[in-house]
């Protein structure tokens, strides 16, 4: 009976999301930020930026050049930063055009205008599947894209349009992920794998963070996802998971028991912006992708690493 229920469930959703394309996408950004205190006391740690974009505006290119159309930012109290570096800066844009500042006014404008943007407040910090839920009304009875903060993905074809065109070939919710060291597991959550066709797997079981030397595989849940409707229908129950919150990846193992849900295991490298090592390395690298920088950054870093090695 539940193979036919699962059946059923397949063949609707074939049916209905035929009709459509994933033209909305939801970025979380309600978390408090504590492993930048007391950087992040009075800024939103989105907005930290790697060389001169916020974290959250990488995010953002990645989703329009992927096709999103639009975007809604579930914030949280203090956030309102995140708001005005994407509203309209009048002042700012004459006084770079006044005093001649070209590249700096286009590149202002470019966060003015970059996407059809909305806001909606978590009011309580119930977890990562919480945060999704509040934005349910925006998304209606649409499949639709969550992208996470704290990966920045650089790739020749942008991580979530490779989920996107994954999409399009199975019309099920698909899961980004990448292989992680076995050290690493516990860290993130995990897929237990049923079946291989090049980088896609069908998935038989999802874990959250499970415990060192426990991971059913190394392929980790990478801060992408393309997500079919249903999946609210589990975020409705509001059921607590791990660490006394709203899992997303327990929505979406009940998700899996009605339609097949997939992981891709997408291309590209990966950036962990939310904690302090991988966010330095990540400023460190991007820097080093501009030319005037690395001039002037490589000379600095030998020396700095000649004195270490003294010391």
């Amino acid at each position: 009976m539940k193979n036919e229920v699962k059946s059923f469930f397949q063949y609707v959703r074939k049916v209905q999301s035929s009709l459509k394309k994933v033209r909305k996408a939801i970025i979380p950004a309600a978390g408090l930020g504590t492993r930048f205190l007391p950087a992040t006391k009075a800024m939103p740690k989105e907005m930290l930026p790697i060389v001169d974009k916020p974290t959250i505006q990488y995010i953002i290119e990645e989703a329009v050049e992927s096709g999103i159309e639009d975007i809604i930012i579930v914030t949280g109290k203090g956030k309102r930063a995140i708001e005005d570096h994407f509203d309209f800066a009048p002042e700012l844009e004459r006084n770079l055009e006044e005093k001649g500042k070209s590249e700096l006014l286009e590149k202002v404008r470019k966060s003015s205008n970059i996407a059809d943007i909305h806001y909606i407040r978590q009011k309580e910090p119930k977890g990562l599947g919480h945060a999704v839920w509040c934005a349910r009304n925006f998304i209606g009875d649409e499949p639709f894209a969550v992208l996470l903060g704290d990966d920045i993905v650089q790739a020749e074809t942008p991580g979530l349009r490779q989920l996107m065109d994954e999409y399009e070939k199975t019309l099920s919710s698909v899961i980004g992920v990448q292989q992680v060291a076995d050290s690493d597991t516990h860290r993130y959550g995990i897929i237990d794998p049923l079946t291989q066709e090049g980088r896609r797997y069908q998935v038989k079981n999802f874990v959250e963070k499970p415990p060192q030397g426990t991971a059913p595989s190394n392929l980790a849940i990478l801060g992408r996802y393309i997500f079919t409707p249903e999946i609210f229908m589990y975020l409705d129950q509001q059921e607590i998971g791990a660490g006394g919150e709203i899992q997303l990846t327990d929505a979406i193992q009940k998700l899996n028991d009605i339609q097949r849900v997939f992981a891709y295991d997408f291309e590209g490298k990966r950036y962990d912006v939310g904690e302090k090592q991988g966010f330095i390395e990540t400023t460190l690298e991007f820097a080093l992708q501009d030319e005037d920088l690395k001039k002037k950054l490589i000379p600095f870093m030998k020396q700095l690493l000649e004195k270490e090695e003294v010391n």
